[in-house]
């Protein structure tokens, strides 16, 4: 099939512009669409190309990314806090979002903690169902109505299940990933700030993004444990023996903001603080793509037990992406504190194989 063409740069700037008419214009009552977004933009990132083709993708599939997206959301947030009640947060201006409570439900009566222990059980496949119906019904049929009227420059719906994201759109939500996402997430959590029925529940909430969007530090500490059982206790980065340990993504999160098991590395504090949000030079790339194949099955197992998603195959395409993003826009990827070098082809072709 022949390469469809990349969008002009015109096509990319109209698209930003009803990008950010969507967010000023369109109407939010509860948070579904900014999860919508969300999803679409890393589904585009897995699985688009750099080019102008159209990607057709499953309604499942973002139901996939909803319940990954609210299952934490599912849990009380409050808890120990002073001056606030423990309780779900309302992602809805009425009732509670219908996802949340169908997570809610399936939890309490399966007495899963993990999302990914969720997709083993008899029962998540009704729970799939639902809540994608519900992402049908509601934010894939809403999210392009804005300015009083329907404008769908992002996707049509192709039939029962099925919508395509119009040619263009893929490349430009790869293209624009760190913004779609930190433009939807700060609006997330805005929205649940700002709805009064959370008010009682959110007490001085400083960590509330933390609390929407990342693991949790039990989980983190858990997956460190085991991490140590597969790399040792040796920095990643420059070898040295490890004393305070950071868990580091390495694709930083700041590029690709989903925590997936295999992106994870241990490392010095001071590393990972002067890597900080770099991509990593090659030597550090061939380290790293090597462990990524040989002990995939083991940091996935590993990532299971603690609740963050392991899956290698992803990892190394949103991998590719990042370095290939860089690699264009003429970005310098971190040797070690003070040390960088040019993102080449050097990098970027060592994901051909």
């Amino acid at each position: 099939m022949a390469s469809v063409p990349p969008p002009s740069p015109e096509a990319q700037l109209s698209f930003l512009a009803k990008l950010q008419r969507l967010f000023a214009e369109g109407d939010f009552t509860a948070t579904y669409k900014f999860a919508l977004l969300i999803a679409l933009a890393d589904l585009a990132v897995e699985l688009g190309a750099d080019d102008g083709s159209a990607l057709r993708l499953a309604t499942r599939q973002i139901g996939e990314r909803f319940i990954q997206q609210y299952w934490r959301q599912s849990l009380d947030y409050g808890t120990g806090r002073a001056g606030a009640l423990p309780g779900v947060l309302a992602q809805n201006l009425g009732d509670q979002a219908a996802v949340v409570t169908a997570i809610k439900a399936f939890r309490a009566r399966t007495g899963i903690n993990m999302p990914w222990q969720a997709a083993r059980h008899p029962d998540y496949r009704a729970l799939l169902s639902k809540v994608t119906q519900t992402v049908s019904a509601q934010p894939l049929k809403f999210l392009q109505n804005f300015g009083g009227g329907n404008d769908p420059f992002l996707y049509e719906r192709t039939g029962p299940g099925q919508l395509v994201l119009n040619p263009g759109v893929a490349y430009c939500l790869r293209r624009f990933h760190p913004l779609v996402q930190q433009l939807a997430r700060t609006h997330w959590v805005g929205h649940v700030k700002s709805n009064k029925l959370n008010r009682g529940i959110l007490g001085e909430a400083d960590d509330l993004e933390d609390f929407l969007f990342r693991i949790s530090r039990q989980s983190l500490v858990a997956f460190c444990a085991g991490l140590r059982k597969i790399d040792g206790d040796n920095c990643f980065y420059c070898g040295g023996a490890l004393r305070e340990v950071d868990v580091d993504h390495y694709i930083p999160f700041s590029l690709y903001p989903r925590d997936m098991a295999h992106n994870f590395v241990l490392a010095h504090r001071a590393c990972n603080r002067s890597k900080s949000d770099m991509l990593a030079a090659r030597r550090h790339l061939e380290r790293w793509l090597e462990r990524t194949v040989k002990r995939g099955d083991d940091l996935a197992e590993v990532g299971s037990g603690a609740g963050i998603v392991g899956d290698g195959p992803t990892i190394l395409r949103v991998a590719a992406w990042g370095y290939e993003s860089v690699r264009k826009s003429g970005g310098r990827a971190w040797v070690s504190p003070l040390r960088f070098e040019d993102v080449g082809v050097e990098c970027t072709s060592l994901f051909d194989g």
